[in-house]
């Protein structure tokens, strides 16, 4: 008899893929400095965070590779 040997898939690393979000042509991620210690801020500065932050092309390049994975 002869068994069929199955390769395993390559598996995402989660960490990538709960920190970066792709759509059709970008890469986006969460601004750093969120959690705490906001108080002491400027309220500027605050709303500023709020926004999400496009990754550059460079990197972008690599997070697709290793979210398509």
């Amino acid at each position: 008899m002869f068994y069929r040997v199955r390769m395993s898939k390559m598996k995402t690393p989660k960490a990538i893929s709960k920190r970066f979000k792709i759509t059709k042509s970008k890469v986006i991620k969460r601004k750093a400095g969120k959690n705490h210690f906001n108080a002491k801020e400027s309220s500027k500065k605050t709303r500023n965070k709020r926004r999400d932050v496009l990754v550059s092309d460079d990197f972008s390049k690599s997070i697709r590779q290793l979210i398509s994975k």
